[in-house]
């Protein structure tokens, strides 16, 4: 899914403009992107945490040439889905499932 079709999908719930909508979208990923750049967790409750790791420095192989190299450290954005998210999830997989299965006799 991208931007233009999470301001539709929301168009069509709301009927509201969509260059209004458009700017909702664009300042909400702007207060998450600025959130996570200070901070090193944010949480959305009901939905997850975006926590960002911080890694070391490691070795490792260049694929290509076979040789050793260094893999310098960095940050990692990671995602813990809630555990209300979670069940949801499952939740809707069964009925998918059992919607789509074949009657045993």
């Amino acid at each position: 899914m991208t931007r233009i079709d999470v301001i539709e999908a929301i168009y069509e719930k709301l009927h509201l403009p969509r260059k209004a909508i458009a700017k909702v979208v664009d300042s909400v990923f702007d207060i998450i992107r600025e959130t996570l750049q200070q901070e090193d967790k944010l949480l959305i409750s009901g939905f997850g945490d975006f926590i960002i790791r911080n890694k070391k420095a490691r070795r490792g192989r260049n694929h290509q040439t076979g040789s050793d190299m260094v893999i310098s450290p960095r940050r990692i954005l990671t995602f813990k889905p809630s555990p209300l998210f979670k069940a949801s999830l499952n939740q809707s997989k069964k009925k998918d499932i059992s919607s789509q299965a074949a009657p045993l006799f």
